[in-house]
């Protein structure tokens, strides 16, 4: 097969097909990434990234074309040859063991003999070597479950490094961490980059692609549309290529005008089933015609507050609404009976809160609504009311396809959570809860999204808002609160703070004006459940 071509592509994908039953995820699919370069590909869910990217690391076997590894015709059939190939793969959800150390982690599937201890002893000392010179430094004797996620994918880089890696593909690597960590790890792939390694970049963030990258791909409909040098470009024209067509990437909004206090929240705390405090005395309030949002790391409370403002768990603490009290205790917490108090709830989690995937699309737009008169014909319900509702909502809110018989798990991820947002948002509620608004959905899908958000907001409503996308969170809320192991560590205007400062204060670092290592972030991290994907 003769010597690689130091001159050629560190990867040429040439002709890629690959098709699941009647879907087609990608189709003749060609891409060049250069030795030495930071390469994104970016494109809308079930756009082909994932596809193409698992059958470069041999999850995946192509139905057809051609994989060249720095000029060398190269059979990719598993991980395994993915690996002696010189590729690693670090996932968007980690694949380490929890109760094992980070030596231990590293060494897995790559021992060098049949007894453990030489392999451990040669690790430490390559580990040594590694950390020193990209950036990642890491206890090597230190449980994995102890590590918060900054330093997680700092291991998943080591052993990907450990195994000889030449060419290392990162899957949406910033989803879980802080601003900090995130610009920590650009710096390991600007070192590892330096050092003549090539890196894919999967991500759907633009602004982490006109940072970081040196050529970026667009996929669509599972085809490559475009592939252009970073500095030849801009946000706004490759999202056009993601999409089809010219998309607002900024949140079009006027100043708020907030009257009455529409949510007083005082003192609520949040003890799980196995006696964690998951909210510890957290106060708020939210006023009509505002979007309050709450910024943090998942897992520090925001989903807690979320489900007891939801009436789907129990809290202890004070909460009115329109200057009445709720109970707290008992039925009377139940979400039907915040329903009827003008609550309405987006929940973080569509599949598991939101829908029921295996019924119609008329069907979920009912779901908590279904005891509505307009919904019921004497002791029965009006299906045809129901699905004349749907038929509206779908025109309304632009659902693809227009079907209501159509059941929710083939609907998209985008087409889904517009499900869920138009059976809230027409309820026309006093206080809409929202989370994680466009998670996993394509960028076109938040556009919309977004502008019926703040057209909530417009109407005089008020708008409580989780996510932990932080530019989400700086373009949708008039004021931001951010909360670390289930408190509010401080609350700020948009125009007078940045992602620095909120990414610090979601680390628990309230003291934003001195220097602060990466370290210090993800240890402050680790110390709360917060640290764990």
């Amino acid at each position: 097969m003769g010597r690689p071509d130091r001159a050629a592509p560190a990867i040429e994908l040439k002709g890629i097909s690959k098709s699941f039953g009647p879907v087609q995820a990608n189709k003749d699919i060609s891409i060049r990434v250069m030795p030495g370069t930071i390469h994104g590909i970016i494109g809308e869910n079930g756009a082909g990234k994932s596809t193409l990217m698992s059958i470069l690391y041999g999850f995946y076997k192509a139905d057809a074309g051609e994989i060249f590894i720095a000029g060398r015709k190269t059979a990719i059939p598993d991980s395994q040859a993915a690996i002696a190939a010189g590729i690693g793969m670090v996932f968007q959800h980690f694949k380490l063991v929890e109760n094992f150390t980070v030596l231990e982690n590293v060494v897995l599937g790559a021992e060098s003999g049949a007894f453990l201890k030489p392999s451990l002893a040669k690790a430490r000392e390559l580990l040594t070597q590694l950390a020193a010179e990209y950036e990642l430094n890491v206890d090597p004797d230190a449980l994995i479950q102890d590590l918060g996620v900054g330093m997680q994918q700092r291991v998943e880089i080591l052993k990907a490094l450990y195994r000889q890696a030449d060419i290392l593909i990162l899957d949406e690597p910033t989803g879980v961490l802080t601003p900090a960590e995130a610009d920590h790890l650009f710096r390991i792939l600007e070192g590892l980059r330096a050092q003549g390694k090539t890196i894919i970049l999967i991500t759907h963030k633009l602004r982490e692609i006109m940072e970081v990258t040196d050529t970026v791909s667009v996929m669509r409909r599972g085809e490559m549309t475009a592939t252009v040098k970073t500095a030849q470009t801009s946000p706004e024209q490759l999202a056009e290529l993601m999409v089809g067509r010219k998309v607002l990437l900024q949140v079009d909004k006027t100043a708020a005008t907030p009257k009455d206090t529409v949510l007083s929240v005082e003192n609520l705390k949040v003890v799980d089933s196995k006696g964690v405090t998951r909210l510890k005395g957290v106060s708020l309030n939210v006023r009509a015609g505002e979007i309050l949002g709450i910024a943090g790391v998942a897992g520090n409370g925001q989903s807690e507050l979320l489900e007891v403002l939801g009436g789907i768990r129990a809290g202890t603490g004070r909460i009115t609404l329109n200057g009445e009290e709720i109970d707290l205790t008992g039925d009377a917490s139940d979400a039907r009976t915040r329903r009827a108090r003008g609550i309405a709830h987006v929940p973080e989690d569509r599949h598991r809160e939101g829908l029921i995937l295996d019924f119609h699309a008329w069907e979920n737009v009912a779901f908590g609504y279904h005891h509505d008169p307009v919904y019921n014909n004497g002791l029965f319900m009006d299906n045809d009311a129901l699905r004349r509702d749907t038929e509206a909502k779908i025109a309304k809110f632009d659902i693809r396809p227009a079907n209501c018989w159509q059941t929710a798990k083939n609907f998209s991820g985008g087409n889904q959570q517009k499900i869920v947002i138009a059976r809230e948002l027409e309820r026309n509620p006093d206080l809409l809860l929202v989370g994680q608004p466009t998670r996993g959905v394509d960028i076109g899908a938040i556009e919309f999204i977004h502008q019926q958000i703040v057209a909530l907001r417009d109407a005089g409503k008020a708008v409580l808002l989780v996510s932990v996308e932080l530019d989400e969170i700086m373009s949708l809320s008039d004021r931001i609160a951010v909360m670390f192991d289930g408190q509010i560590m401080g609350e700020r205007l948009p125009s007078e703070t940045n992602e620095r400062e909120l990414g610090l204060m979601m680390a628990g670092i309230t003291d934003t004006a001195r220097d602060v290592s990466v370290e210090e972030v993800a240890a402050n991290l680790a110390k709360t459940d917060g640290a764990t994907p």
